[in-house]
């Protein structure tokens, strides 16, 4: 009975893992930019500063000419390369897998946006501390999806509990092939793509002067 007890609570206990990711599916994406509104709305984020935006790209020449999005944010790594280097510990990973930034103990400095291989940090220029995209935690702790995910028209974001072999994002990366940014760095990408395109992935291509 006492086998029983214990092994029953130890199920418990597996079946409560949690680790938290977003698969954004390209062949549904339409470069709206409701994401990144709803974002801004949602974390009162302040001009010119944005934890979510979408990344256009053209390619072709007319008139066969084509758009490639690339929605970016914080991929929320499994290796962290920013909490490792944050002098005063305000990066933090919680165990849900969420990469968290403390405002009480950022000093500003910039050491994690200098390391972080995706450009995804920015300053807020009001409170002078770094932000970043942490899956919209407090509404996650809440029980209610990341705003960005709310508000996608094409349902192409996709968030979930990586470890529940029922979730929604566990069968799609299951059955579906994906891509992440940048996946020789060893930082293990949290955010997967579905059918992005190469060029738009590359940071040297896209803006003016690097076509």
């Amino acid at each position: 009975m006492a086998k029983e007890k214990a092994s029953g609570k130890q199920e418990k206990k597996e079946a409560v893992k949690v680790r938290y990711g977003m698969v954004i599916d390209l062949r549904r994406c339409i470069g709206c930019h409701s994401c990144s509104v709803a974002c801004k709305a949602e974390l009162e984020s302040p001009p010119g500063v944005y934890r979510s935006w979408v990344k256009i790209i053209e390619k072709g020449t007319y008139p066969h000419v084509r758009k490639f999005f690339l929605p970016s944010l914080c991929n929320n790594c499994e290796n962290p390369i920013c909490l490792t280097n944050c002098p005063v510990k305000a990066t933090w990973k919680r165990e849900d897998g969420i990469v968290v930034v403390d405002p009480h103990r950022c000093i500003g400095c910039k050491y994690c946006m200098a390391s972080c291989p995706y450009d995804v940090r920015s300053i807020n220029p009001l409170k002078r501390i770094v932000q970043k995209c942490e899956f919209c935690r407090h509404r996650v702790d809440a029980g209610i999806e990341p705003a960005c995910v709310e508000t996608c028209l094409g349902r192409a974001r996709i968030f979930g509990n990586l470890l529940d072999p029922k979730s929604e994002i566990a069968q799609l990366l299951a059955t579906t092939p994906t891509q992440v940014i940048k996946p020789d760095l060893g930082t293990f990408p949290q955010v997967f793509y579905i059918e992005a395109d190469l060029d738009a992935m590359n940071p040297m291509k896209g803006w003016k002067g690097n076509e």
